[in-house]
């Protein structure tokens, strides 16, 4: 009777993992495929060779993972509903790399003076900065608020612009440690390899004991 319960509860166990195969059956990092096989050891390569930098390549994947760019109303640097979920999304990414460095830079359209524009450019500046420090990025990770006012206008119109009144946040550097190490984009990837392999088994814990109620 006892090995009957033994094969028993096997079997159910292994009922319970093929129904979370989607998590078990999915290799560790798959979450950061980025599209092309070997692209973390060709940054590498790049970054050591000096043809790329750490924050070049960083910058790249912040634009393609995450809206960088936040708008504003007319005569305005209040962040509304949109505004903070894409600074929140914005801010989980920043904590994921405490290594970079970041600006924000804040831009008008060309109504009012051009003096007014560069003081309203950097009140919004400073709204972001506020509400990522706010979502937990540290006040350290933001060198710096920039107003470039109306003199970089992403359409280049006179008069009232929506796409004009924004702030853009840029990775502008890597905080790097006293002694040079090796593979500094592949450490990124191993973190996130490692951090993704932890996420995986959670799920399938968690689909597991959802099964197994």
């Amino acid at each position: 009777m006892a090995i009957s319960r033994r094969f028993f509860l096997s079997g159910s166990i292994g009922f319970g993992l093929a129904a979370c195969g989607s998590s078990f059956d999915r290799e560790a990092g798959i979450g950061i495929d980025e599209g092309g096989f070997g692209n973390p050891t060709m940054h590498n390569t790049l970054l050591h060779s000096g043809e790329i930098s750490l924050a070049e390549i960083m910058t790249r994947r912040f634009h393609a993972e995450v809206p960088s760019m936040v708008n504003f109303a007319f005569d305005s640097a209040e962040l509304d509903a949109k505004a903070r979920s894409i600074l929140k999304l914005q801010a989980h990414w920043m904590k994921q790399f405490p290594e970079l460095r970041y600006k924000v830079y804040g831009h008008t359209d060309s109504v009012g003076s051009e003096a007014y524009n560069m003081r309203l450019g950097e009140r919004r500046a400073n709204a972001v900065m506020r509400q990522l420090v706010r979502f937990g990025v540290p006040r350290s990770s933001i060198l710096a608020v920039v107003s470039r006012g109306e003199t970089q206008p992403l359409i280049a119109v006179e008069g009232y612009e929506p796409a004009n009144r924004r702030t853009v946040t840029e990775i502008v550097g890597v905080v790097r440690r006293a002694q040079r190490l090796d593979g500094e984009y592949a450490q990124i990837v191993h973190r996130e390899y490692v951090a993704s392999a932890g996420s995986a088994e959670r799920q399938a814990l968690q689909g597991f004991e959802t099964d197994a109620r």
